[in-house]
């Protein structure tokens, strides 16, 4: 919660004063090359996220992973932010429970969460960003009390 509220800005809803494109496409790249070498299987990714903190999706095809089901990884332009999620997010409470309910391989998150960090991400649980936001002021345009999801991973 502390790395979260500091990387909290008001006046910067999208993006952190010091947001480099050039830098985060770079990371963004490595981190994807990586995390499909780990898997062997190239993976999909989506950069065509707009009006949000999100800088991109990758997408850990199902057949490559132990119990079938895709792994998802986003990655906020608030380096060095990541979570990931069995399916998609908000499809489990979290990786424990697509863990639990044997949708994700223990391994296999491991492989993914290692790629992470060693590329200078720090994952952040979905069950934490899931929580009330009770950050700065955020105008969020969505439905009901914003969540630390929507502030870094959402639509601003």
């Amino acid at each position: 919660m502390e790395m979260l509220h500091r990387l909290d800005d008001p006046e910067r809803p999208e993006a952190p004063a010091n947001y480099n494109a050039a830098d985060a496409a770079a990371s963004f790249s490595r981190l994807t090359v990586q995390v499909g070498s780990r898997f062997s299987m190239p993976c999909e990714i989506d950069q065509d996220i707009h009006d949000s903190a999100q800088y991109g999706r990758i997408e850990v095809p199902g057949e490559a992973t132990v119990c079938g089901t895709r792994i998802v990884v986003l990655v906020s332009k608030f380096k060095p932010l990541a979570m990931v999620a069995a399916d998609n997010p908000g499809a489990f409470l979290g990786t424990d429970e697509a863990r639990t309910e044997g949708e994700l391989d223990a391994s296999d998150l491991e492989k993914v969460e290692q790629v992470i960090s060693e590329s200078g991400y720090v994952t952040i649980p979905e069950e934490l960003l899931t929580s009330r936001y009770d950050g700065s002021t955020l105008r969020f345009h969505g439905s009901g009390e914003p969540s630390w999801w929507d502030r870094f991973f959402g639509s601003c």
